[in-house]
């Protein structure tokens, strides 16, 4: 493999990492705050692009139809944990978990209905030539993907540490009935936890829109991807959340260079899985992940 080559690899690893890292940072946010696994996590993605692409066809300008994409999927978020995960917040946590994998269901079906079985694109953000960087070229979705990406995990770093709303959310973390006692109102943390996700998880899915084109069933895929990067990253952990989705995404687009055969037929998800189980099996916790039960 040439050098050229080789970046070439990375690059494209590295933008569907950013994706990757985004649906871990969902749920991380959630399984923060509340211990769930929101399995429905995917189709906030894939709900993200559909609906930038329907508002960008309806005539809105196109970063209000990704602005008003993010803001859609938020609210659906918001009524996903008032109507599904609110009347169980006292239940078991596999009740809880059984309800997302409902709603993944429920969201996959409806997005069917609603925008058919076709693949939609939307266009680049920024129509300019690709930039080539050593022979290998970049083109400039790619830089919107890592630089947006870059700005929601800054942003969530000063929201957790220097705001007095991150700081509750992480004491509900760490003690969700301590954090009761000491009058922090956990319902309400839960609501923003669950919008926040769903927003970053619609952000992913508007930025990787205009490389890979979204439909109905993309979720799916990109829901376990972004699952499999939260446990390689280490549960829990915002920090292991990204590395995880990086290292994810660059070992799958490196294998495809490495093992040609792997491009084909699937194989290409089926060894970055096959990784990530290796990596379980020599640190259960993940790269960034404690051995002791730590949530934050």
């Amino acid at each position: 493999m040439s050098l050229q080559e080789f970046l070439q690899f990375v690059f494209a690893g590295i933008t569907s990492g950013s994706v990757y890292a985004l649906t871990a940072l969902g749920f991380t946010l959630i399984y923060n705050a509340t211990g769930i696994i929101n399995f429905a996590q995917g189709e906030f993605v894939m709900l993200g692009g559909l609906a930038a692409v329907s508002l960008h066809s309806g005539g809105a300008p196109l970063a209000l139809a990704a602005i008003g994409a993010v803001a859609a999927v938020t609210v659906v978020g918001l009524l996903f944990e008032l109507l599904a995960i609110r009347p169980l917040l006292n239940a078991s946590v596999l009740a809880q978990i059984i309800v997302t994998v409902g709603a993944s269901l429920a969201l996959r079906t409806a997005a069917m209905l609603i925008w058919g079985r076709e693949a939609m694109a939307l266009p680049a953000f920024t129509e300019r030539a690709p930039l080539s960087v050593l022979g290998a070229t970049v083109v400039a979705q790619t830089v919107w993907v890592l630089g947006v990406t870059a700005l929601i995990v800054i942003a969530l770093q000063v929201f957790y540490r220097r705001t007095m709303l991150g700081k509750a959310v992480r004491a509900c973390a760490v003690n969700p009935m301590a954090a009761r006692l000491l009058g922090i109102p956990y319902g309400r943390v839960v609501l923003l936890t669950f919008g926040a996700s769903a927003a970053v998880a619609a952000a992913g899915g508007v930025l990787i829109t205009p490389i890979s084109f979204m439909s109905y069933s993309s979720g799916a895929l990109l829901g376990l991807k972004g699952f499999a990067a939260a446990i390689l990253g280490g549960l829990g952990s915002p920090a292991g959340a990204v590395a995880g989705g990086l290292a994810l995404g660059l070992l799958e687009s490196l294998s495809v260079g490495l093992l040609p055969w792997s491009g084909t037929s699937g194989y290409k998800d089926a060894i970055a899985f096959l990784i990530l189980l290796l990596v379980l099996f020599a640190r259960p916790q993940g790269l960034l992940g404690q051995r002791t039960a730590q949530k934050v």
